[in-house]
Order: C-alpha cells, then structure tokens, then sequence
C-alpha cells in the first residue's frame, strides 16, 4: 500500500520566499562588506603613496620650509633612483604648504645672565603639508638656525 503524501512533506510557497529573502539579506551583507573593505584598501594605499612622498620631502633640505608646487620628481633630486620610478614621478603634481607654529630666538638679551655670552640661535618648529590630488599629509617640522 502507498501512503498518501500531504501537504506537510513539502515545502510551501511562503517557506521558500522566507528562505530567499534570508539568503538575499546574507549576500546584500557580504557585498557590502565587500566594497567596504575595498574603499579602506584603496584609501590606505593613496595614503602610503603620500607619506613616501612624505619621507622623500624631511630628505630634502631644499624644500619644505615654504609653501610651493612642485613635482615629486624634484623632492627626489639627490637620491639614487631608477629611470623608470623618476619619470613616472615626474608627473605627480604635489601642493607644499608650511606653517610656523612657534619660533624661539635664544639670540636675544634678556633671555641670558648678565655678563653670558649669546649664542644667536633660533629655534623653529612649523607644520609642512603635502598634498597630492588623492590625499594629504601632514607633519611636525623642526629646524636649528644658527
């Protein structure tokens, strides 16, 4: 004899929607998690560019003490770089921008004893920016200036 099948051996319509839509929610989820994740690799790989360019300007001497546009190429002069690299840095634009936070000159009179010799230095700590079209950095600045 066969048994007779009924309705509880199946599933319904609603049972089957129910599980779609969980399993949109779960996917929705994970492709958000995904693009997420890619703006933040995205995001921290323009800003490692930039803090290279960063170390490439304390390097430098000549810049970074007044505000200027130039290329990365110039920050680079002085370094041993392959042909390749300075030519792709050739046409990365950056935008230089220092800002004096504080200046101390020990040259002056009253800052010494009677009678003690001055020994005329200043000192002078400033905040250089560095910005290119995709992102910035910025950072602490000191200088002695005999």
């Amino acid at each position: 004899m066969h048994k007779k099948s009924s309705f509880k051996d199946a599933f319904t319509l609603i049972e089957v929607m129910v599980a779609v839509m969980i399993i949109s929610v779960v996917i929705m989820a994970l492709t958000q998690m995904y693009a997420n994740n890619t703006h933040i690799f995205l995001s921290l790989k323009k800003q490692t560019k930039v803090n290279q360019y960063a170390s490439l300007l304390i390097a430098n001497e000549k810049y970074g003490w007044e505000s200027d546009e130039t290329n990365v190429y110039e920050l680079i002069e002085g370094f041993n770089v392959e042909d390749d690299l300075r030519r792709e840095l050739k046409d990365i634009k950056v935008k230089l921008s220092y800002q004096e936070l504080k200046t101390l000159d020990m040259s002056e009179e009253d800052v010494y004893e009677e009678g003690a010799e001055s020994s005329g230095v200043v000192f002078e700590i400033g905040k250089s920016l560095i910005q290119t079209e995709d992102s910035s950095t910025a950072m602490m600045r000191f200088r002695i200036q005999p």
